[in-house]
């Protein structure tokens, strides 16, 4: 039996922590606001004001996401902001490809000891991911849970809404047989296949690649698209838009085609990263594995009509991307045809 009086902070949470980050973090935060956004960090929910000028009929586009087991990676490196452009990466891709601009961004950080510092830094990384995807930051929860995560570890899941004119949505339906398939360059790995990389790195001798070490290229934050995909989409019609996550091009283009297409994509088109060279290598891993679990250099993809293939790419390179074109999307059902 105790013989003191018990407090939250004896059992392993400390509520004073919690306030300190909240205060820590608030200049970051404050470099997402966008006008609609209508009251500051601390409330019981994030506020946002769909403009009515700007919409007629809109339709709110949302996603959430992790960043799997990088964050292992990510936290044995001590490499704590990166992994925060990671989350909100994963999350604004998958909306943008909908056709819609993300609009706010929560996040959720759960650790067995709140560790300001390292809270802090990740929230530095989600904001300036939600900068460079022009989504307001309004509101996350910051669980401290003694007993379900080891001193060091924490998890991550973030939490993304957009909006598109209804008329405007992106849905696949317009892509036909003929149509071009443009490719966005990756910065590696993104945040998928982390498993499989886990165990390569397990069981490599030599972590050399081309002068760098493996590490630090896997680590390297998921790219986001949404500033060079929205000029795009207001510069020409895009018929359709796959971001390139788990299951690689195999398994993510078709879930924007029709069942009487397919997509044909030309392998001498680009050269993949060092890095899943080395992957490949080390692991041993089949190419048709590889192009099941990683982007192997592709980290999104656009379908617009052949005749706009050449104005797709310029505008996609003029606002910072690195495009090609990929390949085309030809008549007939079947699975992706590498050529």
């Amino acid at each position: 039996m105790t013989t003191k009086p018990l407090t939250y902070k004896d059992s392993g949470v400390d509520i004073d922590a919690g306030n300190a980050l909240v205060e820590r973090i608030k200049p970051m935060v404050a470099k997402t606001r966008r006008p609609e956004v209508l009251a500051g960090l601390g409330g019981f929910g994030g506020l946002f004001a769909i403009p009515p000028e700007r919409y007629r009929e809109p339709v709110l586009v949302s996603g959430t996401d992790g960043v799997g087991t990088k964050l292992k990676l990510a936290q044995r490196a001590r490499c704590h902001d990166s992994i925060g452009i990671d989350l909100v990466a994963m999350c604004v891709n998958d909306v943008l490809v909908q056709g819609a601009e993300p609009l706010f961004f929560l996040d959720y950080f759960a650790c067995g000891r709140l560790d300001t510092d390292v809270a802090a830094a990740v929230v530095s990384g989600i904001a300036a991911g939600c900068e460079q995807a022009g989504a307001a930051l309004i509101g996350g929860e910051t669980a401290e849970m003694p007993d379900m995560y080891a001193d060091g570890e924490y998890d991550l899941a973030g939490f993304c809404v957009g909006a598109v004119e209804k008329s405007q949505l992106i849905d696949g339906a317009r892509i036909a047989a003929g149509d071009a398939i443009i490719g966005l360059a990756s910065s590696g790995p993104h945040s998928n296949g982390f498993s499989l990389i886990r165990r390569i790195l397990e069981v490599a001798e030599n972590r050399d690649v081309n002068g760098a070490s493996a590490e630090s290229l896997l680590i390297e934050p998921t790219r986001i698209y949404v500033h060079a995909i929205l000029r795009l989409m207001s510069a020409l019609p895009v018929h359709g838009l796959a971001h390139i996550t788990g299951g690689g091009l195999t398994d993510n283009i078709p879930r924007i085609l029709s069942a009487d297409v397919h997509a044909e994509i030309d392998i001498n088109s680009w050269t993949q990263q060092p890095i899943f060279d080395w992957l490949q290598a080390t692991g041993r891993i089949d190419t048709g594995e590889m192009r099941r679990t990683f982007n192997c250099g592709v980290g999104m993809v656009a379908v617009v009509a052949a005749d706009q293939a050449n104005n797709a790419i310029e505008v996609l390179n003029a606002n910072g991307e690195r495009a090609w074109l990929l390949g085309q999307v030809v008549a007939g059902a079947g699975p992706v045809a590498y050529v």
